[in-house]
């Protein structure tokens, strides 16, 4: 299967689910380039960009799984090629 590059954004409005975030970041790491995190104190949030480049199920798993956290909402854009 052909990999795309993307970049999916992640916004953590549950703290609870910080470290279930992280661990699943963790297990998908082979196909993530980078990551920002940025924690917005004020607005008790905490905003990630990751850089992905995998094939579209290894970043569907990752966007679906983490999708499916309490108070986690995730967006992604990749290539077309």
């Amino acid at each position: 299967m052909e990999k795309r590059i993307g970049v999916v954004a992640v916004i953590v409005e549950d703290k609870e689910s910080v470290e279930q975030v992280n661990k699943l970041l963790s297990t998908y790491g082979e196909i993530i380039v980078g990551r920002m995190g940025i924690p917005y104190k004020e607005k008790h949030v905490n905003v990630i960009s990751i850089i992905v480049d995998g094939t579209t199920d290894d970043i569907g798993g990752l966007t679906g799984k983490l999708g499916r956290l309490r108070g986690v909402t995730v967006k992604s854009a990749l290539t077309q090629k």
